[in-house]
């Protein structure tokens, strides 16, 4: 049975936790580490390596885990102010992969 996306935030978190990351390092050094890992999900993308990329998103969400919990956010809190300001934005991406507004 697959986990929920909450479950394994906190499953996050509590290794965190027990690792002494949270509370010992920084939402910097988290944001930093997260950046890094995108750096490697862009070379993964590049490379067409599936596996790489699951890693890649997984390790960034990971370090986003930790930048939010150490800020006392939830991440799915943040996603869903998101999905609040995007919700009803209309309009296409275009050829060139950009997105305009209607």
């Amino acid at each position: 049975m697959s986990q929920s996306f909450k479950d394994l935030e906190m499953n996050v978190i509590r290794w965190a936790e027990a690792r002494r990351i949270i509370p010992n390092s920084t939402p910097d050094a988290q944001f930093i580490k997260a950046v890094s890992e995108m750096g490697e999900l862009a070379d993964a993308i590049s490379k067409r390596d599936i596996h790489a990329i699951e890693d890649a998103v997984g390790d960034t969400l990971v370090c986003l885990i930790n930048t939010c919990a150490l800020l006392d956010l939830d991440i799915t809190s943040c996603l869903a102010v998101a999905w609040d300001q995007i919700k009803d934005r209309r309009g296409q991406m275009n050829e060139r992969g950009v997105f305009v507004k209607e």
